[in-house]
């Protein structure tokens, strides 16, 4: 993985290798938070939350939708985990406490997001074809 870091000292995780798909990280909230989409609509949020409850047998326990963020948070593997959107930043995965996460809650994320990504991925491939 590359860093990458900027003068707002956002710090962003990429692949060196540009020939597999690549999961971008960011670490602004105080955890690591998983960017999905960077520029998902409201439609791709509701599809990634249907794959996660259909696929991945996750239920989310509580809900918020205001104008313009969307957060669901569930459980995976024991860790709590929310599903955000918002109209400027995209569709991410982060870890509830944010800035209380623990490590494992922060690699919990990483490779639910990489699970999720391929299943994506593999989905946009099959409607290509």
């Amino acid at each position: 993985m590359q860093l990458k870091s900027t003068s707002f000292g956002l710090v962003v995780y990429k692949p060196l290798n540009i020939n597999t798909m690549s999961l971008t990280l960011r670490t602004t909230l105080g955890c690591t938070e998983a960017i999905i989409a960077d520029d998902g609509g409201l439609k791709q949020f509701y599809h990634i939350a249907n794959v996660l409850s259909q696929d991945f047998k996750i239920k989310f326990s509580n809900k918020e939708d205001d104008f313009d963020t969307i957060n669901w948070e569930f459980r995976f593997k024991g860790h709590d985990m929310t599903l955000h959107y918002n109209i400027y930043n995209g569709i991410s995965l982060f870890p509830t406490k944010t800035r209380d996460a623990v490590n494992k809650d922060n690699k919990a994320v990483v490779e639910l997001a990489g699970v999720l990504e391929g299943r994506l991925f593999k989905e946009e491939q099959r409607n290509i074809a």
